[in-house]
């Protein structure tokens, strides 16, 4: 920071990385509350020889700058104040003739940062120290382990494992990568290459992906992911709480089955869809919102007290991801940071092709959104979360028992009168679920029965939508297009 950008950011109240101490004599002792709050938080200025009152400011200088400046360095390099070694970067300014002295506080690769006792650790919110809660400190312990967190093993074996989720799984592979070497594997084979068993005990992250919820609740207590439709632009203007809100899945496999087509009907689709549900380079905005999707999945904190969380407003959705970014997002977006916090189960997303090589999958999400609804999505929260919201300047296309209630972006009176409601609803499960029975289609679509699927799937051949490749039984689904 240059004396001309701090002359700059004394004209203006502080910053979440920015706070001022008068500092004249002695070093302030809630200076140590602040260095606590930016190693912890984001890092920032600390500036002894400010006062500030109100939003104005007073250059009142330091009197004894070499021995205030050596006394800070000092009580933060060394292991007397605080728990964890801090280098601070010094500048020393003139100005008006007084010195000012300040300290550029890094945020610390080991938290958390807390001076004299544990209950010492502050946080940076706002333009304000605050003392952490104990969720918060766990959440910084949690943290000393990102990256590895989801290697560690279980005291499970693989009988905790949900069959059908790893079936789904292998099926899945071989419809969007038949010709991956995985395919020819046995099921504790692919299992042990996945990162899902090793020596016999599931990882924490196989027991995610493919486990049995009583079993996962053994390690991780009230596992779940909400998804919740709100039928309004926030909370406070919602008619009720929500208008759906989904049931208790599996594990994160079965979450991301039952969430995404429902996320597919909240928004227009006027082009083809291949049976896969992914091989979408000509639909951008329907990537975007996958990646989305996958995005809170494979990086969320599952140990956190607060959950992964998609809320779908009339003009916005909202995907809430417990646990913070390994940097900040300007860093991410320009370096393409391949950073996860759970690097297992990124790879087990990737090997069918759901999530990206490298980075955090952002520049799709902007891209593919921006380009198809003109609104760009915001990115946006803290140590310990970030939530990611896709808008839209209309409302998106969203459907209550049934019925539509608004055409949705980009939909046209053409596309919405070749199909109901009901059919959008049964193309969008066929997507991920192209061997369906009758059966499975009405259990997994409100209000309709089995006689109703057979209806609406002869209709929808009969319009050329949809065609049976194979047999009855043994065979699938196949989508052709889903516009005019």
């Amino acid at each position: 920071m240059t004396r001309e950008e701090l002359i700059i950011r004394l004209q203006d109240i502080e910053w979440e990385d920015f706070e001022v101490k008068k500092a004249e004599k002695t070093i302030p002792k809630n200076s140590w509350e602040t260095v606590s709050a930016f190693a912890n938080t984001g890092g920032g200025w600390l500036v002894f020889g400010v006062f500030q009152q109100k939003e104005e400011y007073t250059i009142t200088g330091v009197k004894y700058p070499e021995k205030i400046e050596q006394d800070f360095i000092t009580a933060l390099r060394s292991n007397q104040k605080f728990n964890v070694r801090i280098s601070p970067t010094c500048k020393k300014y003139e100005i008006e003739d007084k010195t000012v002295l300040a300290f550029h506080i890094p945020v610390s690769a080991q938290k958390p940062v807390y001076f004299n006792n544990i209950n010492n650790t502050f946080i940076r919110t706002a333009s304000g120290d605050q003392r952490a809660t104990k969720e918060e400190i766990d959440a910084m312990y949690r943290d000393q382990a990102f990256g590895t967190k989801d290697r560690e093993l279980t005291n499970l074996n693989i009988d905790a494992l949900n069959v059908s989720s790893i079936k789904r799984y292998r099926n899945f592979l071989q419809v969007v990568n038949p010709s991956h070497q995985y395919n020819l594997l046995s099921d504790e084979e692919l299992l042990q290459k996945l990162q899902v068993l090793k020596d016999g005990k599931i990882t924490i992250a196989g027991l995610l992906f493919f486990g049995k919820v009583d079993s996962i609740e053994n390690v991780i207590t009230d596992f779940r992911i909400d998804y919740l439709e709100i039928p309004g632009t926030s909370l406070e203007t919602a008619s009720s709480r929500y208008s759906f809100r989904l049931d208790q899945q599996e594990n994160i496999f079965e979450y991301y089955f039952a969430i995404y087509p429902r996320l597919l009907q909240q928004i227009n689709i006027p082009f083809k869809m291949t049976t896969d549900g992914i091989s979408t380079e000509d639909q951008p905005h329907v990537q975007a919102l996958r990646e989305a999707l996958v995005n809170m999945l494979m990086h969320a904190d599952y140990f956190s007290s607060s959950k992964p969380r998609v809320r779908v407003f009339s003009n916005h959705l909202e995907f809430y991801n417990p646990g913070g970014l390994p940097k900040d997002l300007k860093s991410i977006m320009e370096a393409d940071i391949s950073q996860p916090r759970n690097p297992v189960l990124a790879k087990i997303f990737r090997v069918i092709k759901l999530a990206e090589t490298a980075g955090y999958g952002f520049d799709k999400i902007f891209r593919g959104w921006e380009g198809y609804f003109k609104t760009k999505p915001q990115i946006a929260g803290h140590f310990d979360y970030f939530i990611i919201k896709l808008a839209s300047k209309t409302k998106l296309k969203r459907s209550r028992n049934g019925v539509d209630t608004e055409l949705g972006v980009g939909a046209t009176p053409e596309t919405t009168q070749k199909t109901t409601q009901k059919q959008q609803e049964i193309i969008a499960y066929l997507i991920t679920h192209p061997s369906a029975g009758r059966k499975e289609i009405a259990a997994h679509i409100d209000n309709i029965t089995e006689d109703g699927v057979k209806y609406n799937l002869t209709v929808l051949q009969q319009k050329g939508i949809i065609r049976r490749v194979g047999p009855d039984k043994g065979g699938h689904w196949e989508i052709i297009d889903n516009s005019e």
